[in-house]
């Protein structure tokens, strides 16, 4: 158990039978009345944010997260695979809980599966992953004092914004938190 007046950013706890990240949280002591904890709380699973106030007493359960590496095998329509590099054990995933990985990961590539309570909620890439540019159009000569940007499509099929000297076929390093461009390797 913890108590609210305890609360830090990033700390999940268990509220009303789901799990919830501290995203914000501020200790307010106005001039009259009580303090509060005003938070900002996302919900683990479905990725909605709330606004809640806590009384600084008030206790609620750690959420036990765990996290798995895990390996990406392959797509067999709305189930991805996935395989445990220890026990070489699969398993299957709906498209809703790997969606927001998709634009980023390949087969065969490692990615974080996390769990709560034993149930599979989500899927996260590595921070940074390298993906082949499949279509860009040519940069033009001279066109580069701006700073300037083009679109670009990634194997997996993500569309971003790279600078005028990537061309198809090379190979990029992307931010996977942000979704940017960060070097061509």
């Amino acid at each position: 158990m913890i108590s609210a007046g305890d609360f830090k950013k990033g700390i999940t706890i268990e509220l009303d039978g789901q799990v919830w990240s501290i995203v914000d949280f501020q200790h307010v002591k106005p001039g009259k009345g009580a303090a509060f904890v005003r938070t900002k709380i996302k919900n683990v699973v479905t990725g909605a944010v709330l606004e809640r106030t806590f009384s600084p007493t008030e206790k609620h359960p750690r959420a036990r997260v765990e996290k798995k590496d895990m390996q990406y095998l392959y797509s067999d329509g709305q189930l991805y695979y996935f395989m445990d590099t220890e026990t070489y054990e699969q398993l299957p995933l709906n498209r809703d809980m790997v969606e927001s990985a998709l634009p980023f990961i390949k087969e065969n590539m490692d990615v974080q599966i996390k769990f709560f309570k034993g149930e599979a909620f989500s899927v996260d890439p590595p921070n940074f992953v390298e993906l082949e540019v499949a279509e860009t159009d040519p940069g033009f000569r001279g066109d580069t004092a701006t700073g300037a940007t083009k679109p670009a499509t990634l194997e997996t099929g993500y569309t971003l914004t790279v600078p005028l000297f990537v061309e198809q076929g090379d190979v990029i390093r992307v931010d996977t938190r942000t979704g940017e461009y960060m070097e061509r390797v």
